[in-house]
Protein backbone atom coordinates (compact mmCIF):
# COMPACT_ATOMS: atom_id res chain seq x y z
CA UNK A 1 0.00 0.00 0.00
CA UNK A 2 3.12 2.71 1.02
CA UNK A 3 4.62 1.49 -2.02
CA UNK A 4 1.25 2.26 -4.19
CA UNK A 5 0.93 5.48 -2.45
CA UNK A 6 4.30 6.40 -3.15
CA UNK A 7 3.54 5.93 -6.99
CA UNK A 8 0.87 8.06 -6.83
CA UNK A 9 2.84 11.25 -5.41
CA UNK A 10 4.00 14.06 -6.86
CA UNK A 11 7.21 15.88 -6.00
CA UNK A 12 6.96 19.04 -4.60
CA UNK A 13 3.21 18.98 -5.41
CA UNK A 14 1.32 15.87 -4.08
CA UNK A 15 2.48 13.90 -1.18
CA UNK A 16 -0.22 10.57 -1.39
CA UNK A 17 0.75 8.88 1.93
CA UNK A 18 0.26 12.48 3.42
CA UNK A 19 -2.97 12.65 2.05
CA UNK A 20 -4.20 9.55 3.01
CA UNK A 21 -3.05 9.75 6.95
CA UNK A 22 -4.45 13.34 6.61
CA UNK A 23 -7.99 11.77 5.94
CA UNK A 24 -8.96 11.12 9.70
CA UNK A 25 -7.81 14.26 11.19
CA UNK A 26 -9.47 16.55 8.25
CA UNK A 27 -13.08 14.64 8.27
CA UNK A 28 -13.60 15.06 12.42
CA UNK A 29 -14.34 18.83 11.82
CA UNK A 30 -16.95 17.45 8.95
CA UNK A 31 -19.91 17.51 11.91
CA UNK A 32 -19.20 20.65 12.63
CA UNK A 33 -19.22 22.49 8.84
CA UNK A 34 -22.62 20.16 8.16
CA UNK A 35 -24.39 20.98 11.44
CA UNK A 36 -23.62 25.14 10.78
CA UNK A 37 -25.16 24.17 6.71
CA UNK A 38 -27.99 22.90 8.12
CA UNK A 39 -28.86 24.97 11.24
CA UNK A 40 -28.00 28.78 8.78
CA UNK A 41 -29.55 27.08 5.50
CA UNK A 42 -32.57 26.44 7.70
CA UNK A 43 -32.46 29.75 9.37
CA UNK A 44 -31.89 31.47 6.35
CA UNK A 45 -35.12 29.92 4.81
CA UNK A 46 -37.13 31.09 7.98
CA UNK A 47 -35.63 34.93 7.52
CA UNK A 48 -35.70 35.18 3.67
CA UNK A 49 -39.01 33.94 3.39
CA UNK A 50 -39.96 36.78 5.82
CA UNK A 51 -38.23 39.20 3.98
CA UNK A 52 -39.78 38.26 0.82
CA UNK A 53 -42.90 38.76 2.10
CA UNK A 54 -42.06 42.67 3.21
CA UNK A 55 -40.52 43.04 0.19
CA UNK A 56 -43.86 42.39 -1.96
CA UNK A 57 -45.77 44.18 0.66
CA UNK A 58 -47.88 46.97 -0.63
CA UNK A 59 -47.12 48.95 2.41
CA UNK A 60 -43.64 51.24 1.74
CA UNK A 61 -43.29 51.13 5.38
CA UNK A 62 -42.11 46.85 5.11
CA UNK A 63 -40.37 47.51 1.17
CA UNK A 64 -38.05 49.52 2.06
CA UNK A 65 -36.23 48.26 4.78
CA UNK A 66 -36.33 44.48 2.90
CA UNK A 67 -34.99 46.72 -0.34
CA UNK A 68 -32.00 47.88 1.78
CA UNK A 69 -31.11 44.82 3.38
CA UNK A 70 -31.36 42.99 0.52
CA UNK A 71 -29.30 45.58 -1.25
CA UNK A 72 -26.47 45.31 1.60
CA UNK A 73 -26.16 42.13 2.55
CA UNK A 74 -25.70 41.21 -1.48
CA UNK A 75 -23.20 43.67 -2.00
CA UNK A 76 -21.13 42.97 1.10
CA UNK A 77 -19.05 40.21 1.19
CA UNK A 78 -19.50 37.12 3.52
CA UNK A 79 -15.73 37.20 5.50
CA UNK A 80 -15.90 40.92 6.24
CA UNK A 81 -20.26 40.33 7.94
CA UNK A 82 -18.60 37.40 9.05
CA UNK A 83 -15.75 39.96 11.03
CA UNK A 84 -18.23 42.58 12.02
CA UNK A 85 -20.22 40.10 14.04
CA UNK A 86 -16.98 38.13 15.71
CA UNK A 87 -14.91 41.46 16.21
CA UNK A 88 -16.93 44.46 16.03
CA UNK A 89 -20.36 42.62 17.83
CA UNK A 90 -17.77 40.65 19.83
CA UNK A 91 -19.92 37.62 19.76
CA UNK A 92 -18.25 33.64 20.66
CA UNK A 93 -17.16 32.29 17.56
CA UNK A 94 -20.03 30.15 17.25
CA UNK A 95 -22.98 32.52 17.25
CA UNK A 96 -20.72 34.84 14.97
CA UNK A 97 -20.53 32.31 12.37
CA UNK A 98 -24.08 31.23 12.80
CA UNK A 99 -25.52 34.59 12.38
CA UNK A 100 -23.01 35.59 9.70
CA UNK A 101 -24.31 32.56 7.64
CA UNK A 102 -27.60 32.97 8.32
CA UNK A 103 -28.36 36.93 7.71
CA UNK A 104 -26.01 36.78 3.82
CA UNK A 105 -27.82 33.69 2.52
CA UNK A 106 -31.67 35.26 3.66
CA UNK A 107 -31.12 38.28 1.08
CA UNK A 108 -30.40 35.75 -1.93
CA UNK A 109 -33.13 33.39 -0.57
CA UNK A 110 -35.33 36.20 -0.25
CA UNK A 111 -35.16 37.48 -3.84
CA UNK A 112 -35.22 33.69 -5.09
CA UNK A 113 -38.42 32.98 -3.30
CA UNK A 114 -39.71 37.02 -4.56
CA UNK A 115 -38.89 35.28 -8.27
CA UNK A 116 -40.74 31.95 -7.64
CA UNK A 117 -43.99 34.24 -6.23
CA UNK A 118 -43.75 35.82 -9.14
CA UNK A 119 -43.70 33.08 -11.62
CA UNK A 120 -47.10 32.08 -9.93
CA UNK A 121 -50.10 32.58 -11.84
CA UNK A 122 -51.32 35.62 -9.08
CA UNK A 123 -55.29 34.44 -9.82
CA UNK A 124 -54.74 31.52 -7.66
CA UNK A 125 -54.12 34.29 -4.90
CA UNK A 126 -57.86 35.48 -5.50
CA UNK A 127 -59.22 32.28 -5.82
CA UNK A 128 -57.92 31.53 -2.12
CA UNK A 129 -58.95 34.75 -1.30
CA UNK A 130 -62.32 34.29 -2.70
CA UNK A 131 -62.56 30.52 -1.19
CA UNK A 132 -62.24 32.30 2.28
CA UNK A 133 -58.30 31.79 2.90
CA UNK A 134 -56.67 34.70 4.57
CA UNK A 135 -54.02 36.09 2.42
CA UNK A 136 -51.50 34.71 4.69
CA UNK A 137 -53.12 31.24 4.60
CA UNK A 138 -53.34 31.25 0.77
CA UNK A 139 -49.85 32.22 1.08
CA UNK A 140 -48.76 29.06 3.26
CA UNK A 141 -50.96 26.31 2.03
CA UNK A 142 -51.59 27.23 -1.87
CA UNK A 143 -48.37 29.36 -3.15
CA UNK A 144 -45.52 28.40 -0.88
CA UNK A 145 -45.28 24.89 -2.52
CA UNK A 146 -45.27 25.69 -5.69
CA UNK A 147 -42.99 28.56 -5.04
CA UNK A 148 -40.66 26.64 -2.94
CA UNK A 149 -40.43 24.02 -6.22
CA UNK A 150 -39.56 26.63 -8.94
CA UNK A 151 -37.01 27.74 -6.07
CA UNK A 152 -35.25 24.75 -5.87
CA UNK A 153 -32.41 25.18 -8.33
CA UNK A 154 -31.29 28.78 -6.60
CA UNK A 155 -31.85 27.34 -3.58
CA UNK A 156 -29.24 24.37 -4.57
CA UNK A 157 -26.93 26.83 -5.65
CA UNK A 158 -27.46 28.63 -1.92
CA UNK A 159 -27.50 24.99 -0.42
CA UNK A 160 -23.77 25.03 -2.21
CA UNK A 161 -22.55 28.22 -1.54
CA UNK A 162 -23.34 27.95 2.34
CA UNK A 163 -21.29 25.18 2.89
CA UNK A 164 -18.34 25.92 1.09
CA UNK A 165 -18.77 29.40 3.16
CA UNK A 166 -18.10 27.36 6.42
CA UNK A 167 -14.64 27.09 5.21
CA UNK A 168 -14.45 30.98 5.97
CA UNK A 169 -15.21 30.26 9.89
CA UNK A 170 -11.78 29.15 10.57
CA UNK A 171 -10.53 32.39 9.97
CA UNK A 172 -12.61 33.27 13.76
CA UNK A 173 -11.34 30.17 15.31
CA UNK A 174 -13.81 27.47 14.56
CA UNK A 175 -13.21 24.22 14.56
CA UNK A 176 -15.01 23.14 11.03
CA UNK A 177 -12.77 21.20 8.15
CA UNK A 178 -11.00 23.53 6.51
CA UNK A 179 -9.37 24.83 9.87
CA UNK A 180 -8.85 21.12 10.48
CA UNK A 181 -6.56 21.03 7.33
CA UNK A 182 -4.79 24.05 7.82
CA UNK A 183 -3.50 22.42 11.33
CA UNK A 184 -2.31 19.41 9.62
CA UNK A 185 -1.14 21.62 6.95
CA UNK A 186 0.99 23.62 9.00
CA UNK A 187 1.89 20.52 11.11
CA UNK A 188 3.40 19.06 7.73
CA UNK A 189 4.52 21.75 6.62
CA UNK A 190 2.92 20.57 3.07
CA UNK A 191 0.35 23.63 2.23
CA UNK A 192 -0.25 22.07 -1.02
CA UNK A 193 -1.07 18.39 -0.48
CA UNK A 194 -3.51 19.11 2.04
CA UNK A 195 -5.50 21.67 0.10
CA UNK A 196 -5.79 19.65 -2.18
CA UNK A 197 -7.29 16.77 -0.01
CA UNK A 198 -9.70 19.28 1.25
CA UNK A 199 -10.56 20.58 -2.31
CA UNK A 200 -11.40 16.94 -2.98
CA UNK A 201 -13.80 16.76 -0.06
CA UNK A 202 -15.69 19.69 -0.88
CA UNK A 203 -16.02 19.13 -4.32
CA UNK A 204 -17.40 15.40 -3.09
CA UNK A 205 -19.92 16.80 -0.58
CA UNK A 206 -21.24 18.91 -2.84
CA UNK A 207 -21.26 16.27 -5.60
CA UNK A 208 -23.68 14.19 -3.20
CA UNK A 209 -25.65 17.18 -2.35
CA UNK A 210 -26.57 18.11 -5.82
CA UNK A 211 -27.53 14.61 -6.28
CA UNK A 212 -29.80 15.00 -3.46
CA UNK A 213 -31.14 18.29 -4.93
CA UNK A 214 -32.07 16.56 -8.17
CA UNK A 215 -33.55 13.66 -6.79
CA UNK A 216 -36.03 16.33 -4.47
CA UNK A 217 -36.27 18.11 -8.00
CA UNK A 218 -38.16 15.30 -9.26
CA UNK A 219 -40.09 13.91 -6.78
CA UNK A 220 -42.14 17.86 -6.37
CA UNK A 221 -42.04 17.73 -10.61
CA UNK A 222 -44.17 14.59 -10.09
CA UNK A 223 -45.92 15.47 -7.05
CA UNK A 224 -46.49 19.19 -7.02
CA UNK A 225 -46.54 20.22 -10.56
CA UNK A 226 -48.92 22.96 -11.61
Amino acid sequence: MEALLQQLSIPGYFDAPLAVSSLPTILSGLPMSLLLLAICFSLANVLGFVIMLMRISRFKILQWPARFYISFFRGVPMLVVLFLTYFGLNLDAIPAAILSLTIVPAAFIAEYYRSAFIAIDPGQLEAGLSLGFSYLGVVYHILLPQAFRIAIPSLGNVLLDLFKGTSLVAMITVSEMFMQAKIVAGANQDYMTIYIVIAVIYWLVCCLMSFGQDVLERYLNRHFAQ
